[in-house]
C-alpha cells in the first residue's frame, strides 16, 4: 500500500484507513490503484468477511480527487490528453463499480467531508454496503462549482434520488449534512462522531461474519438523532422547480420564489458552470434509464470531452490554484449554451468494443 492507505485485519474484518489528512484524504492515482488491488484481494479471501473503510481524521473521509493533479497533467499535454489522466479516472470508475458490487458487507464511516470521490468510494450497493453518516458529515457533490459533473457513479445514484433531489444536489453542488443524506438515500445509518470511537471498537471485537448485525443494534439506539432533514421539509419546493424541465427553466421558477432555501440554491447556480449544469441535467435524465456500469462508461465519455473542452482546468484554476473565485466560464451564461454543445459530451470517444470500461 502507499503512504495514504493504510490497511489491516482485525476479526476477519479488513479495516482501509485512508491516510491523507493535509489533503483530506484527496485520492490520487496511487490510492485508487492501492484501494482496488486490497479490495479486489479482499474479495476472493476466504478469510476476510467484511470491510471498513474509514479515515485517520475525523475531518474527512474523502474530499475527492486530486484536483491539483487533474490541472497539472491536464496543462501537461494538448488537449488535456495526459495518459496519466485517463488512467486516473479509468481506474476510479472502475474502482466504484467494484465497490458497488462488493460480495462481502462494505461498511464506510462517512465522518467529515465526503464529496465527489469520496461519495464515489463510500456508496457501496444495496445488498452490502452500510453507509454511516455522523453530525459531523459534510456530503456534496460540488463538481459543477469547477466545471465538472457529477461522476463516480452520480449519474446513478443521483438520478435514483426521490422525486427531483438529485437534480437539486448536481446542479446546486450544495452540502448536506446526515439528515439529509439519510432522506436522500445516500447514507444507511447515523453514529454521533463522539460514538465513534465506541463503533471502532465494536469492528475490533466483533467477527467479521457478525459485523453487520453489530452495527445495525450498535446505530439503533441513535435512530432518529440526525434531527429533521431540511430536504424532506422543502421537499414540494424542490420538486416543483428542479422538476421544470430545463436548467433556464429551473433557474426562472426559483427567481419566482423568494423564500430563503429557494434564493440560496438559485444563488448557487448563478455561480456554476452554465455549460456544466446543462450537461448535468441531461446526464440524470440519462442516467436514470442506465445500470451502474452503463452510467459509468457515459460519465468517462464525458470526462475526455470535459478535459478537451477545458472547463474543469478553468474551474480549478480559479477556486484551486489561483483562488481568484473568478472562473471564466466557457460559454459565460447560460443563454450561450446550445443543445449542440450539451449532447457533444454524449459522443462517443471510442467504439464500444474499445471503450476503456468495456469490461465492467
Amino acid at each position: 500500500m502507499s503512504e495514504f492507505v493504510k490497511t489491516r485485519v482485525a476479526n476477519r474484518t479488513g479495516i482501509i484507513t485512508l491516510d491523507r489528512p493535509k489533503a483530506l484524504n484527496s485520492l490520487s492515482l496511487a490510492m485508487v490503484r492501492d484501494l482496488t488491488a486490497v479490495l479486489q484481494a479482499w474479495r476472493d479471501d476466504a478469510s476476510i468477511d467484511a470491510v471498513v473503510l474509514g479515515s485517520s481524521s475525523e475531518k474527512a473521509l474523502c474530499a475527492g480527487g486530486d484536483i491539483r493533479f487533474f490541472h497539472e497533467v491536464g496543462h501537461a499535454t494538448p488537449m488535456g490528453g495526459s495518459a496519466l489522466l485517463e488512467d486516473f479516472f479509468t481506474e476510479e470508475y472502475a474502482l466504484n463499480h467494484l465497490i458497488h458490487f462488493y460480495p462481502k458487507p462494505y461498511v464506510a464511516l462517512m465522518d467529515g467531508v465526503v464529496m465527489g470521490g469520496g461519495m464515489g468510494i463510500a456508496q457501496g450497493g444495496p445488498d452490502c454496503g452500510i453507509r454511516i453518516v455522523t453530525d459531523k458529515t459534510k456530503m456534496a457533490m460540488p463538481e459543477v462549482n469547477i466545471g465538472l459533473f457529477p461522476d463516480v457513479g452520480g449519474s446513478h445514484f443521483l438520478s435514483h434520488a426521490p422525486g427531483q433531489l438529485g437534480n437539486y444536489l448536481g446542479l446546486t453542488g450544495l452540502t448536506v449534512g446526515a439528515a439529509d443524506a439519510l432522506y436522500v438515500g445516500l447514507a444507511d445509518l447515523f453514529v454521533p462522531q463522539a460514538q465513534m470511537a465506541a463503533l471502532a471498537a465494536l469492528i475490533e471485537t466483533t467477527p467479521g461474519a457478525q459485523l453487520r448485525s453489530a452495527i445495525d443494534a450498535f446505530a439503533a439506539s441513535f435512530k432518529g438523532g440526525a434531527g429533521d432533514s431540511v430536504l424532506q421539509a422543502q421537499r414540494d419546493r424542490i420538486d416543483r422547480h428542479f422538476g421544470a424541465g430545463s436548467v433556464p427553466a429551473i433557474m426562472a421558477s426559483l427567481e419566482g420564489d423568494d423564500d430563503a432555501f429557494a434564493q440560496k440554491a438559485l444563488a448557487a447556480m448563478r455561480q456554476r458552470s452554465p455549460l456544466m449544469m446543462c450537461v448535468t441535467h441531461e446526464l440524470l435524465k440519462r442516467g436514470a434509464a442506465l445500470d451502474v456500469a452503463d452510467c459509468l462508461r457515459m460519465e468517462r465519455t464525458m470526462v475526455r470531452h470535459n478535459f478537451e473542452h477545458g472547463e474543469v482546468l478553468e474551474g480549478v484554476r480559479a477556486l484551486v490554484i489561483d483562488k481568484d473565485n473568478a472562473p471564466q466560464w466557457n460559454p459565460a451564461t447560460l443563454e450561450q449554451v446550445t443543445a449542440e454543445m450539451v449532447e457533444r459530451f454524449f459522443t462517443p470517444v471510442w467504439p464500444a468494443a474499445a471503450h476503456p470500461l468495456r469490461h465492467l
